[in-house]
């Protein structure tokens, strides 16, 4: 049953047989906590300061965890006056080293074979024209490439070969493929409501324009603005789709990537923001940044199985175990709250538990699984 707050889960949550680690960055506290989770419940294992200015706060946006699980890169997005991209070790969280990308470095992922970080240049504070995506070689830490792409691009994310990247532009309202072999754009999607439509080519420049620059997500549409502010592209498990996060119009778009064609648009919550999927294919999960809720959606209907209530408000990311056991949701909270990661289990579409952490809890990645301690 659909539900506007916490849905009733079908059955009792059954505690988990193993310990799930997850590393969440607070962009208010300049911290990076590693958050556990197994059948003793949820805690901070320990946190770690990153940044470069101690009297200033540098900003930890994006999160990622390299495909080994040997490393963890942090975006730090407040530089000055340009961000950086900081690598460390899991294993004593030790720092490895730091490259200087552009204004505001925001969502970040690294490439299935380890070799590339790929980090949007979000350039919130700056004027609304074109960005780009950063391309960092993660052994040396030196950034090989700085592809153009659109105004205040968002969200960073690899279709499951590693050949295609993928980024939207919030306030072009479209997405942007890069081909990673190449280095550059190759394909674009425009998405706004009754004109939705994919080209060749990187996309036109469009600096200039008059855009909306306020929200982030949280500014619910005018009236009659049929535009979409994408903030997260989510490809399916196998590849063959793209979910596309519209938190102006409050829907999800799908576009068929063989054939570079919308094929629906799913109705999602208020403001959605973030998206993951389960490695089976079977779920999709969206955070609503304006709904202080996380929305479950069965790929193959379309269908919201369950929107559950958060303890606090401003939802962000969503990562989920590799065994689709559970999804971890990131919660910035408001003022001086703290942040929260909230733990869903995808079973019986419950939330089983909440860990408080750094203010303006953002950026999240899984780490690994172990045996309880």
């Amino acid at each position: 049953m659909i539900a506007t707050g916490r849905s009733a889960p079908t059955q009792a949550p059954a505690r988990p047989d193993a310990d799930y680690l997850v590393y969440v960055a607070s962009e208010a506290t300049d911290k990076v906590a590693v958050v556990r989770f197994g059948p003793a419940g949820g805690r901070v294992e320990r946190e770690v300061l990153v940044g470069m200015l101690p009297m200033d706060v540098d900003g930890p946006h994006g999160l990622a965890v390299s495909p080994d699980g040997k490393f963890w890169y942090a975006s730090t997005a407040h530089g000055t006056p340009y961000g950086h991209l900081a690598k460390y070790t899991t294993a004593g969280d030790e720092f490895v080293g730091r490259v200087m990308l552009g204004d505001f470095p925001a969502t970040t992922q690294v490439s299935p074979n380890g070799t590339m970080a790929f980090v949007v240049n979000f350039n919130l504070h700056g004027n609304p024209v074109p960005s780009s995506v950063s391309v960092v070689a993660t052994h040396e830490m030196v950034e090989i490439a700085r592809v153009p792409t659109c105004v205040m691009p968002h969200g960073s994310r690899f279709n499951p070969a590693g050949t295609k990247h993928y980024s939207a532009c919030m306030m072009d309202d479209m997405v942007v493929e890069i081909d990673v072999s190449a280095l550059a754009a190759t394909r674009h999607f425009m998405l706004k409501a009754g004109s939705e439509h994919g080209s060749a080519g990187p996309p036109m420049r469009h600096g200039g324009g008059a855009h909306d620059m306020g929200g982030h997500g949280m500014d619910a549409p005018r009236a009659g603005d049929a535009g979409c502010s994408p903030t997260w592209v989510q490809p399916s498990a196998d590849g063959a789709a793209l979910f596309v996060a519209c938190s102006k119009s409050n829907d999800i778009v799908e576009i068929d990537v063989a054939r570079w064609r919308m094929t629906r648009r799913i109705p999602a919550g208020p403001g959605v923001y973030n998206l993951a999927v389960t490695r089976d294919g079977r779920l999709l999960i969206g955070t609503n940044k304006r709904g202080q809720s996380v929305s479950v959606f069965e790929i193959a209907t379309g269908r919201e199985l369950a929107r559950l209530a958060t303890r606090r408000r401003v939802v962000h990311g969503a990562v989920v175990s590799p065994d689709d056991r559970y999804a971890f949701i990131s919660v910035e909270g408001v003022g001086s709250e703290p942040g929260t990661v909230e733990m869903i289990d995808l079973r019986t579409l419950a939330t089983i538990a909440t860990v408080d952490v750094g203010q303006m809890a953002g950026g999240i990645d899984f780490w690994k699984t172990e045996r309880p301690r």
